[in-house]
């Protein structure tokens, strides 16, 4: 695909990966439009030429409306990155150390993960595919790409990530069957799973614990840079032979129980 000229959505484009991938985009010559809940994505969209959505991807209405702003500014989007996400870390049941008391992980903490990163994926990516019918195939049939974003943990998740695997492994496992329903559409589905990246949220732990996490990785020695991700969701649009793959990008790590 000819990314030049297209139009774009990048869902949690506010920061992290999804503004290096919104970036790379532009910088290829793509309309990008930013969903995310943080209004910082109104500045990283205004320095892109872009379209900034408030946008809470657990919400009908409020991705109804982003994506009906993004096509008014820019036109029906090919490209979707999903990169909006959320995380906890809580045990399935545990002791107090300090009083003895049982307690089990709550189950509507449970229930906002799975909201966010698994069913609010899917929902862009429903609707999305949906407005992506309605263009004009390309010389080859295709009508549109999209990229998802798990994560290792969807398949070596740490103590307290229950609830995170879970809701990572449901992208990983719909990605195949997304990718069979549309491909009578032209349109193409992937997912990346990244390792341990340098993420705004990682950028505020101490120094010795990234350099921990940075000698875990077996090659680099280092943590990934959001550019990485940014370099693989591009190729994966540009890249037409790219379809119904989960990659991981994350240096060989396998993640330890803890």
């Amino acid at each position: 695909m000819d990314l030049n000229g297209c139009a774009a959505v990048v869902t949690g484009g506010a920061s992290g990966l999804g503004e290096a991938t919104a970036r790379a985009l532009a910088a290829a010559g793509v309309r990008v439009a930013i969903f995310d809940r943080n209004p910082a994505g109104e500045a990283v969209a205004a320095d892109l030429g872009g379209v900034f959505c408030a946008v809470d991807v657990t919400s009908d209405d409020s991705v109804d409306a982003g994506f009906a702003k993004a096509r008014a500014a820019h036109g029906q989007e090919r490209i979707l990155i999903n990169c909006a996400g959320v995380g906890n870390a809580v045990k399935t049941a545990s002791r107090s150390r300090d009083d003895g008391r049982i307690r089990h992980f709550p189950l509507d903490a449970f229930a906002m993960v799975i909201a966010v990163n698994l069913i609010g994926t899917f929902r862009c990516i429903a609707k999305s595919a949906a407005g992506m019918l309605t263009l004009e195939p390309l010389a080859d049939g295709e009508r549109g790409a999209i990229v998802n974003t798990a994560s290792v943990a969807a398949e070596d998740g740490q103590v307290g990530q229950a609830a995170y695997s879970a809701s990572k492994g449901g992208v990983v496992g719909m990605t195949l069957p997304i990718a069979r329903d549309l491909m009578g559409e032209g349109i193409r589905v992937n997912t990346i799973l990244p390792g341990i990246f340098n993420t705004p949220l990682m950028q505020g732990s101490p120094d010795k614990v990234k350099d921990a996490l940075a000698a875990s990785v077996p090659f680099p020695k280092r943590l990934g840079v959001p550019a990485e991700y940014a370099s693989l969701a591009l190729e994966m649009c540009r890249n037409s032979y790219f379809n119904g793959e989960d990659v991981r990008l994350d240096g060989a790590i396998r993640m330890a129980p803890r």
